[in-house]
């Protein structure tokens, strides 16, 4: 009831607010640019958020920004919990995070990763661990902005069972066991069947310790 109440509250506050970024006109020249907060009343937003509810997601829906540097957080949200087959999974240290992305994220926690770990590693999952999802910056070694940069993509990188053992990207797509090297290559195949781009340790020295999880996907996925 709680959850439903929130998210009701959250859906009414979108109904009432205006789309549009709030006017920079009257901003000093050559004075600093800051986010100016608004809360998106898209209706695909409004029916994202409710199919991110609907998944079992605990999440705030949060206002939009733009920062005036190529970089903007429209249309996101801030999620807490995830639903896995048998309990909510925490995620840690992630930020905002477009909500078809995070609807995406939601679907792949439990059919992908949560039920993966059940049947590889015999323990399902208590947490996901990411490296964040919104940054205002370019890829590496380029001037093109990252999808971070729009809060369109999510890195992982590890997981925590319910039993306690930690699954690391970096520590155990090459050194873990067997079982746990398998683990974390069929996450990554089935993330490809959700998300645009997946970038892994074998793609480059960049994504060595982490999955690179970026958009919806609308066709094939580019997966590496």
């Amino acid at each position: 009831m709680e959850r439903a109440a929130s998210f009701l509250f959250c859906a009414s506050l979108l109904a009432g607010c205006s789309a549009l970024p709030e006017s920079h006109g009257q901003q000093r020249a050559g004075a600093p640019q800051v986010s100016q907060p608004v809360i998106a009343s898209a209706p695909e937003t409004r029916q994202c958020l409710a199919q991110l509810d609907q998944a079992g997601a605990r999440f705030t829906a949060l206002p939009d920004r733009y920062t005036g540097q190529g970089c903007s957080t429209v249309g996101t949200v801030q999620m807490t919990a995830l639903r896995g087959d048998a309990s909510l999974l925490s995620v840690s240290d992630i930020g905002p995070l477009q909500c078809e992305v995070s609807n995406a994220f939601a679907g792949w926690a439990r059919y992908g990763a949560d039920r993966a770990a059940q049947q590889i590693l015999g323990s399902p999952l208590a947490r996901i661990e990411t490296f964040g999802s919104y940054s205002c910056r370019n890829v590496a070694g380029t001037a093109r902005r990252s999808a971070h940069a729009l809060a369109g993509a999510i890195d992982i990188s590890g997981f925590v069972l319910a039993d306690g053992r930690r699954i690391s990207v970096e520590e155990d797509w090459h050194g873990g066991t067997s079982a746990e090297r398998e683990f974390l290559r069929i996450v990554q195949r089935s993330a490809c069947r959700r998300f645009d781009t997946v970038l892994g340790p074998d793609y480059n020295e960049a994504h060595r310790d982490h999955l690179h999880l970026e958009g919806v996907i609308a066709g094939d996925s580019y997966c590496r």
